[in-house]
């Protein structure tokens, strides 16, 4: 299960890595559909990898299996913002203010809760207050559901959107996070 989720992984990364740095320049054409998934799948990412940071801080006293998938998620998930960056700025779209702000749990004061699996700042709270096994339940459980929601956004990309780089992200972020949300649901047990 492992070595398949990370090539799995490995395999997003590598897909993801060719696009980085260039901005979008087909003439396909992109929609709203494409803006709205980059714009709300930055900050979305963006508090998956602020949990992440939580999980590898030692003082959490996570356990190694959550440290290995946090270690993983951020890996995967930053160089995503990038190339999400890299679409809206290529398109002329606005890039999310909270882009690179971490510190205040995801940098999106409530705005960002009605996207699906956000969590909210009384959540992040009690996630950075706990440590130990409860910490791992907690962030095994959150990041379920922060998967989820993100798997949910990419599949609108994948039915609504226009732009075949910003839909190709989507499968891949769905592929990569179901088989990380099997992993966690198998630790939750």
């Amino acid at each position: 299960m492992n070595r398949r989720l990370l090539a799995i992984v490995l395999a997003a990364s590598a897909l993801l890595l060719a696009g980085c740095g260039s901005p979008n320049t087909s003439d396909e054409g992109h929609d709203g559909a494409d803006v709205t998934f980059a714009q709300q799948m930055i900050p979305h990412h963006e508090q998956a990898v602020e949990m992440s940071d939580l999980a590898l801080d030692p003082a959490r006293g996570a356990s190694a299996d959550v440290t290995d998938l946090a270690t993983r998620i951020r890996a995967a998930q930053k160089p995503e913002i990038e190339e999400l960056t890299g679409f809206l700025e290529g398109w002329g779209e606005d890039v999310p203010s909270g882009h690179g702000e971490h510190g205040d749990h995801g940098g999106h004061g409530g705005a960002g809760h009605s996207m699906a699996g956000m969590m909210s700042e009384d959540q992040m709270d009690r996630l950075a207050d706990s440590d130990g096994a409860t910490f791992d339940r907690l962030w095994l459980e959150m990041m379920v559901e922060h998967h989820e929601g993100a798997v949910e956004m990419a599949r609108t990309e994948i039915a609504d959107g226009q732009d075949s780089r910003a839909k190709a992200l989507a499968r891949a972020i769905i592929d990569a996070q179901t088989a990380e949300i099997t992993q966690m649901k198998g630790l939750l047990g």
